[in-house]
């Protein structure tokens, strides 16, 4: 790094904005949300979404409570354009959801556009082109003027097409992109310029983005505030913003933005995107729900909004991202979980919440409080999985440890005593079956020529004495010892995770497999032990399934003992 880093680095200039009124705003309700999840955030994926992938991140922005959702950019491929005829022909939007596409500002992209969303209930059509002097100089080559001109014409298009398709209610979008590095008259004359062409009586969303981070997010709120007021004589203008987080203040940008006078975010579940990510919108809608507004999105049920971001993106949530992360509501320090447990003593119902280290109450998130278990005097900083992990080298990923961690509360609150290592790996050993569950047996597998799938047959002993026969095909022995439950005994299982790693070396060496599995209604973990990968997977696989009949035949004893 450059001692003197201002021979390379500008600094960003201030705004001239002496009476600026944002800093004293009050966030009192909820912006417009607009998902882009299907389209900047797809397209920053090492390996973009399929169909499938798609339809299942759409039906959940759907459940979630999106009414505006970016689904694509239909003009840059088959695929893009496929999916959403798919979504429009099948009926799949509901009737309070408008879709929007995104196209550059090139004449035979847009025309393509408008094309994908004939027959469309609702429908916004996102033009865009770069208005920074970098851009526009550099990249396009491009004067003030010819970009003007650019501006006119394809909104003018856009206008033309969408009037010759009336049964669709449209919407028309402008973005200045790269709008936070350029100066603000050009910015100001292109998002004019727009709402001439497409008609001043007409509504249009006028979307302001940091394409990339580079000021301090008052500057951005500066920038936002300047745009308003030039703006107000506008009635039909909705005002959004699109921020990235390449420094890190995405979230800040936004909510300053916000109170600066937009009135939508564009942004991502958890902030995906290219770089360094998009806006992450659950940040600021539970942000907002912690100041008492109705952010009219919901996430009552986060871990589930997680596994479905982490399995269509191929993306995992950081254990440390706000309010979702595995680690956010779990305190390894003692003097921690005292406070937050006094605190819970003394708590009503009631009450407004107040509780140490805790800014929101998992509960409403579907969450709870995981404090790591108190083991003994010694290891009240490491506890259970750091034990599990330092004496007998199983490394839990951590919704493993929270489910584990309840198994072994119960076995304390029933003996009333502190367990060693010792005694959590027994119990850990008994719970998971890692001793008792045997190996497949006649397990045999061979590569299928056409398509490269596996087809695999296997005898498995689920109860005592009584093996059932597994055949199945899927995309490796995992995947098609599932198909094989699926076609052999009813069983449905979905595989939601998969952690493995070694222990020991050498011809000694054991592969452990964890594996987090939804077995009918039932979401827990299988674990398999073995001198094989594979097989310590199918094992694990038997794991989960014995332990969610068990947990069936004790919930139906229970409700059998409970008075009608």
């Amino acid at each position: 790094m450059l001692k003197n880093p201002r021979t390379k680095y500008r600094p960003f200039p201030p705004i001239a904005l002496p009476e600026r009124s944002w800093p004293d705003a009050v966030l009192t309700k909820a912006p417009i949300w607009l998902s882009t999840d299907l389209r900047d955030g797809n397209q920053a994926l090492i390996e973009p979404m399929d169909i499938a992938r798609k339809l299942q991140m759409f039906d959940e922005l759907v459940r979630i409570g999106f009414k505006e959702i970016e689904v694509g950019f239909p003009a840059s491929s088959q695929i893009e354009f496929d999916f959403l005829r798919r979504l429009i022909e099948e009926r799949r939007i509901p009737d309070d959801v408008t879709i929007q596409v995104m196209t550059p500002a090139r004449p035979e992209l847009i025309a393509r556009t408008v094309e994908s969303l004939d027959g469309a209930r609702h429908a916004i059509v996102h033009i865009y082109n770069a208005v920074a002097p970098l851009w526009r100089e550099l990249v396009f080559q491009m004067t003030v003027p010819q970009v003007m001109t650019l501006v006119r014409e394809s909104v003018a298009l856009a206008r033309r097409l969408t009037d010759a398709r009336p049964s669709t209610d449209w919407t028309l979008q402008y973005s200045p992109e790269t709008f936070s590095l350029a100066e603000l008259e050009v910015s100001l004359e292109a998002c004019e310029t727009a709402i001439e062409a497409w008609g001043a009586s007409r509504p249009i969303i006028l979307n302001l983005p940091t394409t990339v981070e580079s000021a301090t997010p008052n500057v951005f709120a500066d920038q936002v505030e300047w745009m308003r007021r030039r703006l107000a004589r506008h009635a039909n203008i909705i005002l959004s913003v699109h921020p990235h987080n390449d420094r890190g203040t995405g979230t800040a940008a936004a909510e300053f933005a916000l109170m600066a006078g937009a009135d939508r975010l564009e942004g991502c579940l958890f902030g995906n995107g290219e770089r360094t990510g998009n806006l992450d919108l659950v940040n600021v809608a539970l942000n907002l729900y912690t100041q008492g507004v109705d952010p009219c999105l919901d996430f009552s049920d986060i871990d589930r909004v997680k596994r479905t971001v982490e399995q269509c993106n191929r993306l995992p949530v950081p254990p440390r991202h706000p309010y979702a992360g595995d680690l956010v509501y779990t305190s390894f320090s003692g003097t921690h979980q005292d406070a937050i447990k006094k605190a819970f003593a003394l708590r009503r119902d009631a009450d407004f919440w107040a509780i140490p280290y805790l800014p929101i109450d998992p509960r409403d998130l579907g969450r709870t409080y995981e404090a790591v278990i108190r083991v003994n005097s010694q290891s009240g900083k490491g506890g259970m999985a750091y034990l599990l992990a330092t004496e007998f080298g199983l490394e839990l990923p951590r919704r493993l440890q929270i489910e584990f961690s309840r198994v072994v509360q119960a076995a304390m609150d029933a003996q009333g005593t502190e367990f060693s290592a010792a005694d959590i790996f027994a119990i850990f050993e008994r719970e998971y079956g890692l001793r008792s569950t045997p190996s497949p047996r006649d397990c045999r597998m061979r590569q299928v020529e056409d398509g490269g799938q596996v087809q695999l047959s296997a005898q498995v002993l689920i109860e005592e004495d009584e093996p059932i026969t597994v055949e199945g095909c899927g995309n490796g022995p995992v995947d098609a010892f599932v198909d094989g439950f699926a076609r052999g005994c009813g069983e449905a299982i979905r595989v939601l995770s998969f952690h493995e790693h070694a222990i020991g070396h050498g011809s000694r060496a054991q592969a452990v497999a964890y594996l987090e599995l939804c077995v009918g209604e039932e979401v827990l973990y299988g674990v398999g032990q073995d001198s094989d990968i594979v097989s310590a997977s199918l094992k694990a696989i038997v794991s989960g399934v014995k332990r969610a009949r068990a947990r069936g035949q004790t919930s139906q004893a229970s409700g059998a003992a409970s008075p009608a």
